[in-house]
């Protein structure tokens, strides 16, 4: 690292709080004589196995351009004492930067780094102890876990489970001793898989930036949203930069110069020109834009009749309804929601659910098309006795016919009485907003809309197949139209900093690897079976000797033609060993998901070995409403 302005020290500590309990720390430092503000990321993640290979890349970039980078095991996880306690985070992520803002080689300002749910904390600390924290890099922030009302199946019980997993695993002895047992033991006793919480949950608040933040995401990623939101709420006195690109997940390193840009501008008072950038960068399809302030005025909302500019082939002339019916395993080729950058995380052509969903289609454009914001659709809704649910695709039909998936929303719509009769001239029943977008389409190109009464396995299906109907003349597209000479200033341009190589991890994958996303149409049986393995199963050794085993087994079932019949079952294990020393410790959860009429029925396992003898084993069944 002898290119960097300072050299660096790394050291593990730990850090005190309030009431005794001590949480795992790595820290990497610049070698000078003088104070230096710290950047903190505070998370439930390992640093000593599950997240050590980034940390080594990123954290001593940090210290050796001038700032103490820490992470920190959160309470309960990794090699922190205590026991996992997911309502304490915010208190204890203060307690550690009024720790950190106190230590003698610290200037006293702290920034805050995350990812996902991390980012989601960061940005909730940063609101809690605002003196303290200067500046939050946020990227992906974790947002709810329901869409639109809607149940999340794809996402919901393998994240739980995946989770409880990760929380099961035990303290490396390597780092805590002979205490490991003990520790974990204890860990396992008080864990409570978060399932149920999490959709117990009431709608986050709208995001909000409660210190200068800068805020990143993929448009793919759920959480664009929030950092679109986040971006909006931007003001002199809490100033916000966000951008939106072409990446999965995660803080791409093309973004780290800035991140350390925005770290320099309000932790060392370094006039980076961290604020002479647009409010909101996005990647357009093609190239980078820039548009301030955002909201942006040059991007003006363009409304499509569902019964002019978009016309369907269903609607017959002598019933003003369109009925929408799909077939339950509409939603099969929808793509991951939480993707990770894995070949089969993007949605496929779309052509097959077109043709399981009701389409409203354009002419081809006469001029390029851009496409900034968030699409919303105003609807006539005839809902079924029990509701409905309605998904939208907004997709992109090229000459030859392919279909390519833009945007998408949906919206769980409660029993309403009978509108037939309602007042031809009254507003449309209810709005949907898509996920936000930035795309370009170019001439010659139409768009498509296509509505689904489910679109499994994203979304739990509704209780009874009766869908929904439409009237075409009282719904509308509203499209977030970016005028197209807006562009003005420099290009703008990312570009990857040199990073330090980190530790050697020797990876072995399995050989028998499964595929990656498969599905089985049972035509007998009239049944559909989605199986999912991540590419990242496997064997990896870590060079202070750990060897980290992986293995994950998500799979969905559904009836074409009945929603009650929608199951969902995720295995996840993990193996941890050090032969040197004969540890052996792994962890098995399942959760296991179907639903009746009005709730979600849960069914979690969690099992623990030490050198293949059963330490701990628990089961629990939960009821979950709708």
């Amino acid at each position: 690292m002898s290119s960097y302005p300072y050299r660096t020290t790394r050291e593990d500590l730990r850090v005190p709080l309030p009431d005794g309990t001590e949480l795992y720390a790595r820290l990497w430092r610049p070698v000078t004589d003088e104070p230096v503000p710290a950047v903190l990321e505070y998370s439930t993640g390992r640093l000593t196995d599950w997240t050590v290979t980034e940390d080594a890349r990123r954290h001593p970039w940090f210290a050796g351009h001038g700032h103490a980078a820490v992470r920190v095991d959160a309470r309960g996880h990794g090699n922190s004492a205590g026991l996992p306690a997911p309502d304490s985070s915010v208190a204890d992520g203060a307690a550690v930067v009024r720790w950190l803002a106190a230590q003698p080689w610290c200037s006293g300002r702290i920034g805050l780094l995350g990812t996902g749910a991390a980012a989601a904390t960061a940005l909730r600390l940063a609101a809690h102890a605002p003196d303290a924290v200067h500046a939050v890099v946020a990227a992906c922030p974790e947002g709810a876990h329901r869409l639109g009302g809607a149940v999340l199946a794809a996402d919901g019980h393998a994240r739980a489970t995946t989770s409880l997993a990760d929380a099961a695993r035990p303290p490396d002895p390597q780092y805590v001793g002979d205490d490991w047992r003990a520790m974990w033991l204890a860990r396992l006793d008080a864990l409570e898989p978060p399932l149920e919480s999490w959709l117990a949950a009431p709608a986050p608040p709208p995001a909000t930036a409660a210190v200068p933040t800068l805020a990143a995401a993929g448009w793919s990623h759920p959480s664009a949203a929030t950092v679109l939101a986040l971006a909006g709420t931007a003001s002199d006195r809490v100033p916000v930069r966000a951008v939106l690109g072409p990446w999965p997940y995660g803080l791409p390193d093309e973004l780290l110069p800035e991140a350390l840009r925005w770290y320099d501008h309000w932790l060392r008072d370094i006039d980076t020109g961290a604020l002479a950038v647009p409010a909101l960068r996005s990647w357009l399809s093609t190239r980078w834009a820039g548009d301030d302030p955002w909201p942006s005025p040059d991007v003006r909302d363009v409304r499509y009749r569902l019964d002019g500019p978009l016309r369907t082939a269903g609607t017959a002339s002598e019933d003003r309804w369109v009925h929408v019916r799909s077939p339950q395993h509409t939603g099969l080729n929808a793509g991951a929601y939480v993707p990770l950058g894995r070949p089969a995380d993007q949605p496929p052509d779309q052509r097959e659910e077109d043709g399981r969903s009701v389409c409203f289609d354009s002419l081809p454009l006469p001029e390029t098309l851009e496409l900034l914001g968030t699409p919303s659709l105003a609807l006539r809704l005839r809902p079924g006795p029990t509701g409905a649910l309605v998904t939208a695709r907004l997709c992109v039909v090229t000459p030859d016919g392919t279909s390519t998936l833009l945007t998408r929303g949906a919206l769980a719509v409660p029993p309403a009485a009978d509108t037939a009769d309602a007042d031809p001239h009254s507003d449309p029943d209810l709005t949907l907003d898509l996920a936000p977008t930035g795309h370009t389409v170019p001439p010659g190109h139409r768009l498509r809309l296509a509505l689904s009464s489910t679109y499994w396995p994203w979304l739990w299906p509704g209780p009874h197949p009766t869908g929904f109907a439409l009237d075409p003349s009282h719904s509308a597209l509203t499209l977030p139209v970016r005028h197209l000479t807006a562009d003005t200033g420099d290009p703008i341009t990312f570009r990857s900093p040199t990073l330090p190589l980190p530790p050697p991890l020797h990876t072995t994958e399995p050989l028998t690897a499964r595929p990656e996303r498969v599905t089985v149409h049972d035509i007998g049986r009239r049944e559909w079976r989605t199986e999912l393995s991540p590419t990242t199963d496997g064997t990896r050794t870590h060079p202070d000797g750990l060897v980290r085993a992986e293995q994950t087994v998500t799979a969905y079932r559904v009836l074409t033609a009945t929603p009650l019949s929608a199951q969902a079952r995720t295995d996840r294990t993990v193996r941890l060993e050090r032969p040197a020393i004969g540890w052996d410790a792994t962890i098995h959860t399942r959760t296991e998901l179907r639903c009746d009429p009005t709730h979600l029925l849960a069914h979690t396992q969690l099992r623990a070995e030490e050198a293949g003898n059963v330490v701990f084993t628990k089961e629990w069944h939960h009821r979950i409403p709708r």
